[in-house]
């Protein structure tokens, strides 16, 4: 084995070796999640050495200025007021869902007039119409962080596969039986998973076109989809009240999270796998250990529904959105609310960290998008001008374009 070169990854904190064993060209990371703006780090570099052949003592000082930069990137304080920087009235027909690409140089937006639309965010020109649904375009994805391929899932139970270049349609899926309304591309951009209220999921393939499994199990619709950061395992969050966890490989069911007592409304990974985080419309959160699928510990509190749930980068923070106007902020490890988000005057249907994790975004019913302070729940900023509610809300990677999408048929950009 030979190290090729050390690249650095600010959000969650690593630093990814890209080494030749055989021949081939090779990566694996280096997963520095506990890192602190005070850490030692010439101690925790010695301590990465031990149990890592490929950094010998000749780049040890390059390793070490690679992990003071991210820990400097920890401690930047982050003050950053966002202002309005456009306006654009995206479609006729309202708008279903907003996505950016991973730099947030682009995004698209998905619409009842049965379109996905491209989009430039510094200039607020649309780049093209991606055409071709007979239905409403629900569900939309880059498959970042390429960035090369967009997905569109209709209402009209088809899904499809775009160039982000030339709009060009590479694949049109076929084979569910009712609406696509969730979807999500594969880590490493290789398969397309699709959910549908025809309560099965299926697993496409991106190079082939075709189909390479049905995830057969739940009995109501599915309407959630969430692969884990290796891309082996998806989770399926359903109508029936469950979440599955399967095998990408074989499409086997491995395990059926079992507890919640209402529609699973989000469910989600954290980055090292280990943890499942689940929404439901019986006003709870729960935590689930992804490897044995048993039950962690609920995390109660809310008065009204459970509409969203994330991990921020790192996997350490839960943050959930209720229909009761109020998000909460939860320690994964103790399991302990550490914040309560209060001053939405209606429901907040999405809720995200920024990808430093130290502030969360919300969208809600009244109109408003706000920022929060992770650590006390603060309120830093609301975001104010839209007409009606606002159901999409998203970060760019750098964390400093916001992306807010409403029914009043306008995405704003924030600077």
């Amino acid at each position: 084995m030979a190290l090729r070169r050390l690249l650095l990854r600010y959000f969650p904190p690593g630093i990814i070796l890209e080494y030749v064993e055989g021949g081939e060209s090779k990566t694996r990371s280096i997963d520095l999640l506990d890192l602190r703006p005070d850490t030692d780090i010439t101690a925790l570099v010695e301590e990465i050495q031990k149990g890592e052949p490929l950094i010998t003592a000749s780049c040890l000082e390059h390793v070490i200025h690679l992990v003071q930069r991210l820990q400097e990137k920890l401690g930047e304080k982050q003050n950053h007021k966002f202002s309005l920087f456009k306006v654009l009235r995206t479609h006729i027909l309202p708008l279903t869902n907003v996505a950016f690409n991973k730099s947030g140089s682009r995004f698209i937006t998905g619409s009842y007039d049965r379109t996905c639309k491209l989009w430039d965010t510094a200039s607020g020109e649309e780049l093209r119409s991606l055409e071709g649904h007979r239905n409403v375009v629900y569900a939309i994805a880059f498959n970042n962080p390429y960035g090369d391929k967009i997905a569109t899932g209709s209402f009209d139970k088809t899904c499809k596969v775009w160039s982000t270049e030339t709009g060009q349609c590479y694949h049109t899926f076929r084979g569910h039986s009712a609406e696509i309304v969730c979807l999500s591309f594969n880590p490493q951009s290789t398969l397309l998973a699709t959910g549908s209220m025809d309560t099965t999921a299926k697993l496409w393939d991106l190079e082939k076109g075709e189909e390479v499994a049905t995830l057969n199990g739940h009995s109501a619709e599915v309407i959630s989809l969430s692969f884990n950061t290796t891309g082996d395992r998806i989770i399926t969050g359903s109508f029936d009240h469950t979440v599955g966890v399967w095998d990408v490989g074989t499409g086997r069911l491995l395990h059926t999270l079992i507890g919640h007592r209402g529609e699973i409304s989000s469910a989600q990974f954290n980055w090292d796998c280990s943890l499942i985080v689940t929404g439901a419309m019986d006003k709870t959160c729960m935590l689930w250990n992804a490897v044995t699928g048993t039950h962690i510990a609920t995390l109660a509190g809310h008065s009204k529904e459970v509409l969203d749930v994330c991990f921020d980068y790192t996997g350490q923070r839960i943050a959930t959105a209720s229909a009761d106007g109020s998000a909460r902020v939860y320690n994964a490890g103790t399991k302990q609310c550490i914040a309560k988000l209060e001053g939405h005057e209606d429901e907040i249907s999405k809720v995200c960290f920024n990808p430093k994790g130290n502030c969360i975004l919300t969208a809600s019913s009244d109109k408003t998008a706000r920022l929060w302070d992770a650590a006390t729940g603060h309120c830093l900023q609301i975001l104010e001008g839209h007409a009606d509610e606002i159901f999409s809300c998203a970060f760019n990677y750098k964390g400093d374009t916001i992306i807010t999408g409403s029914k009043d048929n306008s995405c704003r950009i924030w600077h």
